[in-house]
């Protein structure tokens, strides 16, 4: 990253992130939407209905994934601060985001090229209509999948923003107290007429508290736009996996008309259009970043 401030460990997996939500937008959209003008006839063949299908459920996953790991950079940065940099080293970094770039694989690649992900009976009716690009899965598949992608990640970010939470009002609370006491101790200084050195020891933990509140309100604006990211995250993509689960395990019994099917694909894909946007309103160094790559290729 050319910006130096954004040269952290957080700013690392936002950056992947976003680097994930724009390649959600290249494979995923781009085709579902020639889909949706077409009337749902695949124009591709089957080859690249299966590359298709692939992309889109590693690169979704991948997105996932990222806001998986920004909170829990953001639990041991909040709840561990000491420890922080000793667990959140580039060498970690580096695994955590090989994994998150790796593993989707497992559940897309692998398995829909192999032809595990679905039936024998939905692979017979795609080399028969090979303008028909249905993803159609198989229960085994959609639980395996919809864990990895969603559920597991999704318990993880619920997880990691309650503790976030907790210990950031607990945090408040304390630099609460410690403000009352410190005026307190002040006011008894003057009243007692202590000592010179006892005043300007006491007036010097005193002006200590303005640096504590300003970190602290930046934990909890971290906090908060961690919270906004995992409630934005949820809104799009829990109905889509709630439709693939229940859809999948009660197969013909539960049909789904086709406006629902692009709804639920469609609001989901809005979660990596939301990321970026949530990012840069909420991140100062984000926006003077983008500020100032807009300004210097507008020269």
């Amino acid at each position: 990253m050319r910006h130096r401030k954004l040269r952290v460990i957080t700013n690392y997996f936002v950056v992947s992130l976003a680097l994930a939500d724009m390649l959600v937008a290249i494979w995923a959209m781009c085709f579902n939407f020639s889909v949706e003008i077409t009337n749902g006839e695949w124009l591709f063949g089957y080859f690249m209905c299966d590359v298709w299908n692939s992309l889109d459920v590693y690169f979704s996953s991948a997105s996932i994934l990222h806001l998986c790991c920004i909170s829990v950079d953001r639990y041991y940065a909040i709840v561990q601060p000491l420890d922080y940099p000793l667990i959140m080293t580039s060498g970690k970094l580096g695994i955590m985001l090989a994994v998150v770039w790796c593993s989707p694989a497992l559940v897309s690649f692998l398995p829909i090229f192999a032809g595990w992900y679905t039936t024998h009976e939905h692979l017979d009716f795609r080399r028969r209509h090979p303008k028909v690009c249905s993803f159609t899965v198989n229960k085994v598949y959609a639980v395996i999948s919809s864990s990895v992608s969603f559920w597991i990640p999704g318990v993880i970010m619920i997880f990691m923003y309650y503790r976030i939470y907790v210990e950031a009002d607990r945090q408040e609370r304390m630099l609460y107290r410690s403000k009352v006491a410190a005026l307190l101790l002040d006011k008894h200084l003057q009243i007692n007429g202590i000592s010179m050195g006892d005043v300007m020891r006491e007036r010097q933990s005193i002006q200590m508290q303005p640096m504590a509140s300003s970190k602290m309100k930046r934990e909890r604006k971290a906090a908060r736009t961690l919270g906004i990211i995992m409630s934005a995250f949820l809104a799009c993509w829990l109905p889509f996996f709630l439709w693939y689960i229940i859809t999948a395990l009660c197969g013909d019994a539960c049909p789904s008309p086709p406006p629902v099917v692009a709804a639920v694909f469609w609001v989901g894909y809005f979660n990596s259009a939301l990321n970026p946007l949530i990012y840069a309103y909420f991140n100062r160094d984000f926006r003077a970043a983008f500020r100032k790559t807009l300004g210097s290729c507008c020269r």
